[in-house]
């Protein structure tokens, strides 16, 4: 799925001058340090949305996790911990900026049990890996062709009983998504909502 993109954060070779910032962040009861830069998503700060989701997740003990379009990592952060050393998270994205930064992210917050890779959608992750859950805070600003088409891959790799979480700005086509979702999977639940966000889960039936 190979599309050129207007530069923003959804481009996989910033042209952006870096201006490299730091900081830190409460995410359910731990201190994050987050180190960031210009070309990538909400560089300052976690933005709502993705705070929201990752209030949310519903990772246990043993879970192996996808962060679909991670940026600079924190909601695969938060996933590694929450799925502790017997459980792996994969965090993937198309920028190149963002994904080193995940993986300096990682090792700073001593989360040990993760995998970075630039990946153009999920091309990059290893055959056959199937997820208990994919979570994502998906490139809005790309196009629902793109978005879509990205939740449309991501359904193919999560195990029978492994599920999808997505969160959306209200406003930003949550409804059109909560019905392709629903056509995708079956089913779709809005699990939580604030600050003009929804977060959607859908679970991947087990066959009949």
């Amino acid at each position: 799925m190979k599309t050129k993109m207007a530069e923003h954060y959804f481009t996989s070779k910033p042209s952006s001058e870096h201006k490299v910032t730091q900081f830190t962040a409460v995410l359910r009861g731990k201190e994050y340090v987050f180190k960031t830069d210009a070309g990538v998503f909400s560089r300052g700060e976690i933005d709502r949305g993705t705070r929201l989701l990752i209030e949310a997740l519903p990772c246990k003990e043993g879970d192996v996790v996808l962060d679909l379009g991670c940026g600079y990592g924190p909601i695969g952060a938060a996933a590694g911990d929450l799925v502790k050393p017997s459980g792996h998270v994969y965090l993937v994205d198309i920028n190149e900026r963002a994904v080193e930064l995940a993986a300096v992210n990682l090792k700073m917050n001593q989360v040990t049990n993760g995998t970075v890779l630039v990946s153009d959608g999920l091309q990059s992750l290893p055959a056959n890996i199937q997820f208990d859950w994919v979570v994502t805070n998906p490139p809005i600003r790309a196009g629902k062709s793109i978005v879509y088409g990205l939740l449309t891959e991501a359904y193919h790799f999560i195990k029978p009983g492994g599920g999808l979480m997505v969160v959306i700005r209200t406003k930003q086509g949550a409804k059109s998504m909560e019905r392709y979702l629903t056509d995708l999977f079956g089913n779709c639940e809005t699990v939580d909502r604030g600050s003009g966000f929804r977060v959607f889960s859908c679970c991947k039936h087990l066959p009949s």
